[in-house]
């Protein structure tokens, strides 16, 4: 927990980004079969003997340093 709170400013943002990339996720294996790329693919490997949940996969991004965010608004922390 504490390396994925150096990646981030405070908890409050680990978890909105984590429970958003997770909803992104769900929404992608979701729209698979539809043959829709609206989302993007989950950016770690993913093994094929077990199915990670969505927000295991998230936090993993986290920690990877595969996704970012952007403060929308100044003076917020």
């Amino acid at each position: 927990m504490e390396d994925l709170l150096s990646d981030v400013d405070s908890k409050y943002t680990l978890v909105i980004l984590s429970a958003k990339r997770a909803r992104q996720i769900n929404s992608y294996f979701s729209q698979l079969g539809e043959g829709v790329a609206e989302f993007m693919p989950p950016q770690v490997p993913l093994r094929a003997d077990r199915a990670p949940k969505a927000l295991s996969i998230a936090l993993q991004e986290v920690a990877d340093g595969t996704i970012s965010y952007e403060r929308t608004a100044d003076g917020i922390k």
